[in-house]
């Protein structure tokens, strides 16, 4: 192919139709998108080396693909010498699993890694498919890491892993082969879901609602951002009677909510809004960041100095804090910077001082009678879950008119970093009930999920019966997962934007179509009008 680069992974892609040249709208290299195309090659070389060796499949073989996959995800690592690091990682699993194989000089897909280019230049179906899996299943691979630091893992998601790879590697394999693995892609993102809302509830508590100030306090402080709750409590904990403020930053807003991390007075409020707009956030700001996930964007020279990562993030030139998580360079940074001078007051996007999140399916749910009774009393309406990922694109514009135009008797459920558009908006209660419901990070689609189906088996229907509407925006893999779970649960008339993805084939949307009611959002105006007749 005649370009230089070739990824269109994300919402942002140039043109809607892919980034092609020297650097994509995520400000990753050409050469740094090579070598993602290179590690994920070799993902699929190992995944094929297990077949007919499985006993030999190793907890290190697991999470070397986990890690493989998360690495991958848009926004979290720009470092070509951790991507080299782990191809090499992945090199050395194989050779453990066919080592008599790297003494053949035919090449059977055992020995050697798979060439990403044969899907990029594929028929177009063939193409779009193989990516839902793809990017699906990257998106599952961060929530399955996060369960993992937590000591909590599920043999079938990493089992599907090798299954799911292996399938993009498949040239003579159609449509009727790859639709299934798309399909059972949303069944396992359900299932890890699951098990990372049971790692977090069981280690932090379940979520309450809980309210955030916006204000940040005179002295030190940290900015912790991404979505590593367990990053969180151990910069808690090291920080702890040193005169440092910790604030969250962007998905990791509803720590704020759990228990286990509400219990330290320093955890004070959330720095900021929504991930694209850190570099105009960050500009001088007299504290350093750590980021802990996905989200990060290239540092200007302003703050690059106090910029800190660490699990699988990576960015040339920046202080990475390893596996041992001694976060002493990051506290020594803020003492350092000395914070603000006085008590700095900031607002959301709406100019609110501050947020409501907590309110997980636990929460929702403990309160069921009370949304039940607000329903059969006319008291409640409709009820909108409008959520997902944020971006710069200025049609998101959409989702703040949106939720700013919702009728009085209904319910706004929001969860990810999407809500920040709306989020310090007050909308006032209904039936004693705030009407904007944070329910968490983008995984915790998995509460709104239980919510609905509590909700249905109380009116005695099915969930696309409910007085509930779906208005998603999406922008990276993990809303791409999202997606595919909410439709191998059998939802239906989703509205999805601000775009709709590149990598989608007039085919395969119209499957989409055709079988789930798929819609692109329009105007708040009419979407409305359509979905309130």
């Amino acid at each position: 192919m005649d370009h230089k680069m070739f990824c269109f992974q994300c919402e942002q892609t140039a043109g809607c139709t892919g980034c092609t040249g020297a650097a994509g709208v995520c400000g990753k290299k050409s050469d740094t998108a090579k070598l993602q195309d290179q590690l994920t090659g070799a993902l699929i070389g190992l995944a094929k080396a297990t077949e007919g060796n499985r006993d030999l499949v190793s907890d290190d073989t697991d999470q070397v693909v986990v890690e493989g996959l998360f690495t991958t995800l848009t926004n979290v690592n720009f470092n070509n010498d951790t991507i080299s690091g782990m191809i090499r990682r992945v090199e050395e699993e194989k050779k453990k699993l066919v080592s008599n194989c790297f003494h053949c000089s035919s090449s059977c897909g055992r020995n050697d890694d798979y060439d990403m280019e044969k899907i990029w230049t594929a028929d177009e179906d063939i193409r779009s498919l193989k990516s839902l899996i793809l990017f699906g299943i990257r998106g599952v691979a961060a929530y399955a890491y996060h369960a993992d630091v937590l000591g909590f893992h599920d043999s079938e998601v990493n089992e599907f892993f090798y299954k799911a790879l292996c399938a993009i590697g498949m040239d003579d394999w159609e449509m009727e082969e790859l639709l299934p693995i798309v399909m059972e892609v949303g069944r396992i993102n359900l299932r890890c879901m699951a098990l990372l809302d049971k790692a977090n509830t069981e280690t932090y508590g379940n979520p309450v609602p809980t309210e955030v100030s916006l204000t940040v306090e005179k002295g030190p402080f940290i900015v912790i951002s991404g979505h590593d709750l367990c990053d969180l409590k151990q910069l808690l904990e090291q920080t702890k009677d040193k005169g440092i403020h910790i604030y969250t930053h962007g998905e990791m807003l509803p720590a704020h909510a759990y228990p286990e991390l509400k219990k330290y007075t320093h955890l004070k409020g959330n720095f900021g809004t929504a991930w694209q707009n850190q570099q105009k956030e960050f500009d001088g700001l007299p504290a350093p960041v750590l980021f802990t996930t996905n989200c990060l964007m290239p540092p200007k020279a302003s703050y690059a100095d106090r910029v800190f990562t660490t699990d699988m993030v990576s960015y040339p030139g920046v202080v990475h804090i390893g596996e041992k998580k001694d976060f002493t360079p990051v506290i020594e940074k803020a003492l350092a910077l000395g914070g603000y001078p006085e008590d700095m007051h900031f607002t959301g996007m709406n100019g609110g001082d501050k947020v409501m999140t907590g309110f997980a399916h636990n929460a929702v749910l403990s309160v069921a009678d009370q949304v039940i009774e607000a329903v059969k009393a006319g008291k409640i309406r409709h009820f909108f879950l409008v959520g997902g990922c944020d971006g710069a694109r200025a049609g998101r514009s959409y989702y703040a008119e949106f939720v700013r135009q919702t009728p009085a008797d209904s319910i706004v459920l929001t969860l990810a970093c999407g809500k920040y558009r709306f989020n310090d908006m007050d909308l006032g209660t209904i039936g004693g009930l705030p009407r904007i419901m944070d329910m968490g990070q983008c995984n915790d689609a998995y509460s709104a999920i239980q919510v609905a189906v509590a909700l249905a088996e109380a009116f005695g229907c099915e969930v696309n019966d409910l007085p509930l509407s779906m208005v998603l925006s999406w922008y990276e893999q993990k809303a791409v997962c999202i997606l595919l779970t909410l439709l191998h649960l059998g939802m239906k008339k989703i509205l999805l934007g601000p775009s709709l993805p590149a990598f989608l084939s007039p085919n395969v949307l119209n499957y989409l179509v055709e079988n789930y009611e798929i819609a692109p959002v329009t105007t708040p105006e009419e979407d409305l009008r359509k979905i309130l007749e």
